[in-house]
């Protein structure tokens, strides 16, 4: 008698593969969106090539790179991220064998109708969801893209963290280099105070001339509190980026000079449309796509029958004490179809609405496309009008500085007394810090530039964490 059942079971597996086989495939993903082929703002070129992942070296400051490869290193938000990333994936892993045959052991006591008899059931079940006409395909495909949107979002906060610790970096350099300009200031404005008072005693001042400089230098005083506050808010950003619970105090310590941001000559030497495709959003955006696509599989593949192989191997032991005892072995394999006829309507209306999502998932991917380009020409452009406003400054300043130094000589030669040269000499160092915002504002940029092309390709989340792994066991 088991010979029939097996003929009919491997009959029934041969009509469901070759339906399977006949199934229709699922929709093609759509293509992406192609990005423009150049800017139309013009990128200023460099002599050597830039290191796209790597942007922030090419300020050419270690202090800078140790703190970007800590951050990568100890970033709670990364971290988090990293987390998320790596939950996508083992969801994602745990959609790759859904439709691979499981096994389930069972074992319990039955009692049987009468309450005569009592019997030890033990059983291995078999199911095997066969995923056919697409449904497979279409849900292996939907575990990738979700695992890629988990995945770009890493990468997006991977582009924040690195551009944050830099523009922190650059705001606590930016006001340790104004402070200590305006410590410059008011000591030239003291000095100012000490000789109007020898020129009121002298009687050679003009009416008013201390009372000025004394004006002055409570201007110069007060103007300090802006750079200072500016610095304990970069220096506390800074921390709570690299996951300390305070800021170094070497951090607020005055620089040697006042030496300008010098970003290094090839920093836009190589900037090609396509790295909009690296933006975050423009990544997720697109496995949107993906996945909306594969879920009009999935749901097309739910029109058509439903198809799984069940088998199960029953061991029966009759327990009962009244010498009764009989031992049974049940097998059971054979297909099992589900067949959608009430329903139908309901999951057509739904391969309609999936459809939808598609078409809304597409224009989602356009605009993260579109608003991708604007905000990289908008960097572009604000690049290049920082730049020449810094070029502009510098050489107000250099103009200053040189009548300065004139004005110095003439004081050498006994030809102009050293109050006259104060005023040359403030509007230098005023001048100076203009250009230094200025310059400081072209590095912001920058920044803001590579952010808007989402950071350029940085080191994969695997890759940034071996590499943080390595540098802890090399401490």
């Amino acid at each position: 008698m088991n010979r029939p059942a097996s003929c009919l079971s491997f009959a029934a597996a041969a009509a469901a593969l070759l339906a399977g086989c006949a199934a229709p495939p699922p929709d093609p993903v759509p293509a992406p969106l192609e990005v423009p082929t150049g800017w139309t703002q013009p990128a200023p070129a460099g002599p050597a090539p830039a290191d796209l992942r790597g942007w922030w070296k090419a300020f050419g400051d270690p202090a800078l790179n140790a703190l970007v490869d800590e951050a990568l290193a100890h970033n709670l938000d990364l971290a988090i991220a990293v987390a998320r990333l790596r939950e996508a994936r083992l969801q994602g892993s745990r959609a790759a064998v859904a439709y691979r045959p499981s096994f389930a052991a069972n074992a319990q006591t039955l009692q049987d109708i009468s309450a005569t008899d009592t019997y030890f059931h033990a059983s291995i079940d078999m199911v095997w969801e066969l995923g056919l006409f697409g449904a497979a395909t279409s849900t292996r495909q939907a575990a990738s893209a979700d695992a890629d949107a988990a995945e770009s979002e890493a990468q997006g906060v991977r582009v924040a963290v690195v551009a944050d610790v830099v523009r922190s970096y650059l705001d606590l350099q930016a006001a340790r280099r104004q402070l200590r300009l305006q410590q410059e200031l008011a000591a030239l404005d003291a000095r100012g105070i000490a000789l109007a008072e020898v020129r009121q005693q002298a009687r050679i001042g003009q009416e008013g001339e201390l009372a000025l400089a004394r004006v002055r230098a409570d201007q110069a005083r007060a103007a300090q509190a802006l750079p200072r506050e500016a610095m304990a808010q970069a220096a506390r950003a800074l921390a709570v980026l690299l996951g300390r619970s305070a800021p170094d105090p070497a951090w607020s310590a005055l620089p040697a000079d006042t030496a300008a941001v010098a970003l290094h000559p090839g920093a836009l030497a190589e900037l090609p449309a396509d790295l909009v495709r690296t933006r975050p959003d423009v990544r997720s955006a697109e496995a949107q796509v993906r996945k909306a696509a594969a879920e009009v599989g999935l749901a097309r593949s739910e029109l058509h029958p439903r198809i799984a192989i069940m088998g199960s191997l029953l061991y029966a032991y009759n327990l009962t004490k009244n010498f009764r005892t009989r031992t049974d072995n049940v097998p059971a394999f054979g297909p099992v179809i589900d067949i959608p006829l009430f329903d139908w309507g309901r999951r057509k209306l739904q391969v309609q609405a999936q459809q939808e999502a598609l078409n809304a998932a597409l224009l989602g991917y356009r605009r993260a496309v579109l608003t991708g380009v604007g905000e990289a020409e908008g960097a572009l452009a604000a690049y290049a009008a920082q730049q020449a406003r810094a070029q502009a400054l510098e050489q107000v300043w250099s103009g200053l500085r040189a009548q300065a130094a004139a004005g110095q000589v003439r004081q050498d030669l006994g030809l102009a007394s050293t109050y006259d040269g104060l005023a040359l000499r403030r509007a230098a160092l005023q001048a100076q810090a203009e250009w230094l915002t200025a310059q400081d504002a072209q590095a912001l940029a920058y920044v803001a530039l590579y952010k808007a092309l989402g950071g350029a390709p940085l080191p994969a989340p695997d890759a940034a964490q071996a590499a943080a792994n390595d540098a802890e066991a090399s401490r």
